[in-house]
């Protein structure tokens, strides 16, 4: 990696940093891709790829359909309304 090549990169990512860190943000980057290269040549036969962190399922509870705030309670809050619903400003034409 280059300091062009760095340079190209940030405006792709449409980065901006000080120029004066440009050779240290070069060296950081370098010792990714090296950190990278040493992952590449760790021999990976017969593992299985990684799908999930743990083996524990989620616990969620079951979905139940209830009321918990009346239409009156929650159109009390609402800065616009009608007899039933909110009023939102037109979003399409």
């Amino acid at each position: 990696m280059n300091t062009e090549t760095l340079r190209g990169l940030a405006h792709l990512a449409r980065l901006e940093f000080d120029p004066a860190r440009e050779q240290q943000m070069l060296a950081d980057l370098n010792g990714i891709l090296d950190w990278v290269a040493q992952l590449e040549k760790v021999n990976t036969d017969g593992v299985a790829p990684l799908v999930h962190l743990s083996h524990e399922i989620n616990v969620l509870r079951p979905d139940e359909a209830r009321n918990t705030v009346s239409r009156q309670e929650a159109l009390r809050n609402a800065p616009r309304h009608d007899s039933d619903y909110f009023r939102v400003p037109k979003v399409l034409d």
